[in-house]
């Protein structure tokens, strides 16, 4: 389990922005609500023995709370993404200066101009990696992602008519993944079962934006009994050996966000200088 052992978080508060110029707005955001969802989501966090850096809100950029797809950390070391729309840019920016100067991690630029590379794409198993090449990630940012980590395996992996790889499957747990039932989940589970290095178990469930789970330090935040009854129910049955930890996230769910959205885990062994 040492893989899904972290010492810190970084998440970012969200911005007045957020309610009516983030990417993706399905439906009206409640901005008082998802602040409140999102204070949970951080407080969870610390509760489970993480020390989290709070990024203030930026107003210019109404993503900015979605931190997961600015970089790709593992094994101490830091991957600067390049997410497929300009307007994130800045996050990118700013996301390096933290891990660089604060943090004091070694980062990795991707070097092909060409390449796009969101972290939401990026599932890491503990094992291996497998990138979704969706309308977010190419294959050049798969690329540069092995390149990144040549100690793990890297598979790209299709995906059709969704976001991102884990908007519709994550880790719940060391050689255990959480899948959605869409069709498209299955196909993209099916890939990865072919391509693997490692066997991994899979616990299905049937609500997509449940199925994005967040595994660190022997805990699991999972979407809450109160919006996905049965996935939650299902968790419980399945994974009760962890503890189990539901999260409201309607909000950020309206603008196609999921947990493991927003946040960056990283395990680091020496204590952080204070950035805030």
């Amino acid at each position: 389990m040492s893989a899904f052992r972290y010492t810190h978080a970084i998440v970012c508060r969200i911005p007045d922005s957020y309610k009516s110029n983030a990417l993706g707005i399905t439906s009206p955001i409640d901005l008082a609500k998802a602040r409140k969802q999102h204070e949970s989501y951080v407080a969870a966090l610390r509760e489970i023995g993480l020390d989290v850096i709070e990024l203030p809100a930026d107003e210019t950029h109404p993503d900015c709370v979605f931190v997961e797809d600015t970089a790709v950390v593992c094994n101490g070391t830091a991957l600067i993404t390049r997410p497929c729309h300009p307007s994130r840019e800045k996050e990118v920016d700013y996301m390096r200066t933290i891990l660089k100067n604060e943090l004091e991690l070694p980062v990795v630029e991707i070097s092909d101009k060409s390449a796009t590379l969101e972290g939401g794409d990026v599932l890491f198993t503990g094992k291996e990696f497998f990138v979704g090449l969706s309308n977010r990630t190419n294959e050049a940012g798969a690329c540069a992602l092995a390149s990144a980590f040549p100690e793990f395996p890297c598979t790209p992996i299709k995906i059709d008519n969704h976001l991102h790889l884990k908007s519709m499957l994550t880790m719940a747990g060391p050689d255990v993944i959480c899948v959605a039932s869409a069709p498209e989940a299955k196909d993209a589970l099916k890939r990865i079962e072919r391509e693997a290095t490692f066997r991994y178990q899979t616990v299905t469930l049937p609500d997509t934006y449940a199925s994005n789970v967040v595994f660190a330090n022997g805990v699991l935040l999972h979407r809450s009994g109160d919006e996905y009854p049965e996935s939650a129910k299902i968790l419980e049955e399945k994974l009760s050996h962890w503890t189990l930890k539901g999260m409201d996230f309607s909000e950020m769910e309206k603008a196609d966000g999921c947990l493991s959205c927003c946040s960056i885990l990283i395990r680091k062994t020496r204590h952080l200088k204070n950035i805030m």
